[in-house]
């Protein structure tokens, strides 16, 4: 998807740079070789990206400048997607398999919101009117408070302590950094799918994708709405 965005924009002065955030990196390499980009395609193990920029969650664009400056924070960020069929489920799926789907669903992403926007970024520059000024972009970013601060260490050490098969004691850790910021997607998701690949309740974490974004008030509510005014 972010291919197709590239070969049109690139010409005109845009590079796109995706980045996988997958702690061990084997979930996210064949997807990357299937999509065979042109763009920089990494992979980013230690979740850096997501620590440097304050990502909470997936897909997560910063726009960033010719001289280096970000001119846009953190926000989602979803390419058109090519319309497909979504594969149907089996008669017998899991009743939590069927719920989860159902909530997917309901996510919004605002494709066309946001490419409109770097569109027209990408056309006008530092005169486009979603480039914000420094004040602005860091009035829009969030503070780090202690508490993520800690939390961030605590999923570092997760992950050092899962690569050397100590998952008992990488559990802990990654059990840290949820409480520590409830609201980052990218650490619990991580933690989940190291356990079962659907995401879904297991006896190592009191919580899941499903039932966690049930106590949001929905998938309606797994974004926040995109401010381009």
């Amino acid at each position: 998807m972010w291919q197709t965005v590239r070969q049109e924009l690139y010409p005109q002065g845009l590079e796109i740079v995706t980045v996988a955030l997958d702690t061990l990196g084997e979930k996210a390499l064949p997807f990357i070789e299937a999509a065979n980009p042109t763009h920089p395609s990494l992979i980013d193990a230690g979740h850096l990206v997501d620590e440097l920029f304050g990502f909470v969650n997936v897909p997560c664009g910063v726009w960033i400048d010719e001289e280096g400056i970000i001119v846009r924070p953190p926000e989602t960020a979803a390419p058109p997607s090519t319309p497909r069929p979504t594969p149907p489920l089996p008669d017998n799926a899991p009743a939590y398999v069927l719920e989860a789907r159902a909530e997917a669903n309901k996510i919004r992403r605002e494709p066309e919101k946001y490419m409109a926007a770097l569109h027209d970024w990408v056309a006008k520059g530092a005169k486009s009117r979603y480039a914000l000024p420094p004040e602005e972009v860091l009035a829009r970013s969030k503070p780090r408070p202690i508490e993520e601060a800690l939390g961030a260490a605590h999923f570092e050490l997760g992950q050092y302590l899962y690569r050397q098969g100590q998952t008992d004691l990488a559990t802990g850790h990654f059990r840290q950094a949820h409480r520590l910021q409830p609201d980052n997607w990218t650490y619990r998701r991580q933690a989940w799918s190291m356990v079962t690949p659907g995401q879904g309740p297991t006896a190592v974490y009191d919580s899941d994708w499903l039932n966690d974004v049930r106590k949001i008030g929905g998938g309606e509510n797994y974004y926040p709405p995109l401010d381009m005014d």
